[in-house]
């Protein structure tokens, strides 16, 4: 079976060609400019190559709600080129081929829940912590979807007693992007995380914030696992760190097989950063069978 998959990002749409193993033969990376610009590239690319289906894991905010009006648009997206750019529709004409749509972060959920760190589990959240934060919702056997895809990056959080930086997120100071992803460290510290590596107050504060918002997805969404991922987490002495506060922030409310070992509770990506492309196949295989 010859897939189509489609990371498509802010910055980059890498588009790369699969199968229904999750194995991946090619791919590429294309400027994300505009749709007049960047879609021709994309639709030759998969046309030359004969796909039979195409994922499609998306920046947002999107439409993913199959049966709405808007389903699979890109919607209110800041990058003003792309909003309320039909993208699934496009490609179904061009390619005419059924086409698989979500989130970025559901893609990456879907590649873990289907070969990686989360397979055979009924329920996960994956957080992938970068430039933002997005958070993939497993739940039931199947990716969250309600009246739109899960923001649960927004997620408003509790201040550190001893931090007095405002917050970076232009809709809410007290958020969890707004706090913990790479723009505020940068920001707050006045150096690029990377740069930051040996400072445990950087990473302690951090913790802080990751394992307040993990405690609030394990008492909402109740998930087998916690997954992180992005960029941030590259630091792996956050771990630790993540897993400590979370114990004392759960105070022990709740107790489950699960957390009584937290070093297999929350844990990081495990392909190698191949999770979306992944997903997107997954995607794909999905569509066809719609």
């Amino acid at each position: 079976m010859i897939l189509g998959a489609l990371e498509a990002g802010g910055t980059k749409m890498v588009c790369a060609i699969g199968n229904e193993r999750g194995q991946v033969q090619e791919r590429i990376s294309i400027p994300t400019v505009s749709p007049e610009k960047t879609m021709p590239e994309m639709i030759a690319f998969f046309r030359e190559r004969q796909i039979e289906a195409l994922g499609i894991g998306c920046f947002g905010p999107i439409n993913p709600v199959k049966g709405t009006k808007t389903y699979g648009y890109i919607t209110s997206t800041p990058k003003l080129a792309w909003q309320n750019y039909y993208i699934v529709g496009v490609f179904e004409k061009a390619l005419g081929c059924p086409v698989g749509f979500d989130t970025d972060v559901n893609a990456y959920m879907l590649g873990e829940i289907t070969f990686g760190a989360a397979r055979g589990l009924d329920s996960c959240i994956y957080v992938t912590i970068g430039t933002g934060v997005g958070v993939g919702v497993y739940v039931n056997g199947g990716l969250l979807h309600g009246m739109m895809h899960p923001e649960a990056g927004h997620m408003l959080l509790q201040r550190h007693p001893a931090d007095a930086y405002g917050g970076k997120c232009p809709f809410h100071g007290n958020c969890l992007e707004g706090l913990a992803a790479g723009p505020a460290i940068e920001e707050r510290w006045g150096a690029k995380g990377i740069d930051l590596a040996q400072r445990r107050e950087v990473w302690e504060l951090e913790a802080f914030y990751i394992a307040q918002a993990c405690v609030n997805y394990t008492l909402v969404y109740a998930p087998r696992k916690i997954i992180l991922g992005g960029g941030v987490m590259h630091q792996e002495q956050l771990f630790p760190m993540i897993r400590q506060q979370y114990r004392k922030l759960m105070a022990g409310y709740v107790n489950t097989p699960e957390l009584e070992n937290l070093e297999s509770y929350i844990v990081p990506c495990s392909l190698k950063d191949n999770q979306g492309i992944m997903g997107c196949l997954q995607l794909a295989v999905e569509a066809q069978n719609f």
